[in-house]
């Protein structure tokens, strides 16, 4: 039997156990990759440091990216960064994510035509979370099983905060 990094045997009982876990699954919100940008001491921010830890899997689509960048570099001048380290912000961010592909939209569903696409991404990739400040725009993802939650809370929630 040939086994993966995570899994042992306990030769005393017998037991082949398993400790793969699956991390968390989320869509970040336009509005808080541009908040993580302006500061380096918000939730925002922090969230967007811990995409590495591996403690959630973060989702994109090409829609977002491009929504991602547009907004970033049109407020460019509220921020300390400049295009290149913007760029490779994203660089970054898009290579530690789930790429997904939209074949199904579900139009409309909730009340702001811009949260329709985080919905859908969210639905496609089998999300838990949207992480977004906009709560009151996501108010009807519950039916889709999907939580709307802020950076703050969503790092209480895993236990970084």
């Amino acid at each position: 039997m040939k086994k993966s990094q995570n899994t042992g045997i306990d030769s005393r009982i017998g037991i082949i156990y398993n400790t793969n876990m699956s991390a968390i699954q989320i869509v970040v919100d336009t509005n808080v990759f541009v908040t993580a940008l302006r500061s380096n001491k918000g939730a925002s921010y922090k969230l967007l440091q811990f995409i590495k830890k591996g403690k959630f899997q973060l989702n994109l689509s090409v829609p977002l990216v491009v929504e991602y960048e547009a907004v970033a570099k049109r407020t460019i001048d509220e921020i300390t960064l400049d295009e290149k380290e913007v760029d490779n912000i994203l660089d970054f961010v898009i290579s530690k994510a789930n790429h997904w592909q939209i074949y199904y939209l579900w139009r409309p569903q909730l009340k702001d035509p811009g949260a329709d696409m985080l919905l859908e991404l969210a639905v496609t990739a089998g999300c838990q979370y949207i992480v977004t400040y906009n709560l009151d725009d996501f108010k009807a993802t519950e039916k889709f099983g999907i939580t709307s939650i802020t950076p703050k809370r969503f790092l209480e929630m895993i236990g970084e905060l």
